[in-house]
């Protein structure tokens, strides 16, 4: 049997890693679930997941010229069965962070490029009279 890409198959894990598990699919062919594609949450310890000798049911998703077969287990799953991913407005915020909408005035990129331009200017010419003075540059002092 000839593995083709998207194709769905059934295949026993034979050998898990810390990067991912091996699986023997069909026609004695062996390809790599990487750990980021065993599961639709972050697997921090793909031993929760699976154990060698499960039979389960990967997507492949592609062959490379050499023979490695990428595979996966969340893609196998149906559309129904995998949780949808929230919308960017139903994600939690980084509190932490200030928001544009929480500063009193909005500036546009010219105004802050000037701020920009200020700031990075006064901390050079800081930086310049601490390390001039250290070298014995112009203007040093001489004791």
């Amino acid at each position: 049997m000839s593995i083709e890409v998207g194709s769905k198959v059934q295949g026993k894990v034979t050998g898990i890693t810390n990067f991912g598990a091996f699986v023997e699919l069909p026609g004695g062919s062996t390809g790599l679930v990487h750990i980021s594609e065993v599961a639709d949450n972050y697997v921090k310890d793909i031993n929760e997941h699976l154990k060698v000798g499960d039979v389960v049911e990967v997507k492949v998703m592609n062959v490379e010229a050499d023979g490695k077969i990428g595979l996966s287990i969340r893609k196998a799953k149906p559309q129904a069965e995998r949780p949808e991913r929230p919308e960017r407005s139903q994600r939690p915020r980084n509190n932490n962070r200030p928001n544009d909408r929480d500063r009193p005035n909005k500036e546009n990129f010219e105004q802050k490029m000037a701020r920009f331009l200020k700031d990075s200017e006064d901390r050079l010419s800081t930086l310049k009279r601490a390390t001039e003075s250290k070298r014995g540059g112009r203007g040093a002092k001489r004791g």
